[in-house]
């Protein structure tokens, strides 16, 4: 029975289906923040994910509009490769400007 539940425990933290795995740019310093988040992933493949919700680079900015509730100070964290070109990610944050979206940079400790 032990070895039963060891098993599932080992299982378990290596099986995580909510993060679409990808490699971040590297930062020396990383802030951790508190407040509500919306995820935005960017695959190698220009693939886009909001909240692990796949949508088109057209339908983008519309389902991040419909996410964000002006009562709620929402924040949108970008996970993008950072194998990525710089163009791709002005494209997404053009979509915050435009909106005054807040929008945050996720990087992995460097």
């Amino acid at each position: 029975m032990f070895f039963l539940l060891l098993f599932f425990l080992i299982i378990s933290t290596l099986a995580n289906p909510n993060v679409i795995r990808m490699t971040l740019p590297k930062s020396k310093t990383n802030e951790k923040t508190n407040k509500q988040l919306v995820t935005l992933s960017v695959t190698e493949d220009k693939k886009f994910y909001v909240d692990k919700e796949q949508v088109g680079f057209d339908g983008l900015e519309a389902l991040l509009l419909s996410k964000m509730n002006p009562a709620k100070d929402l924040t949108v964290i970008i996970r993008i490769p950072a194998t990525m070109q710089v163009q791709d990610l002005v494209d997404v944050l053009q979509i915050g400007v435009r909106n005054k979206l807040k929008f945050v940079i996720a990087t992995s400790p460097g």
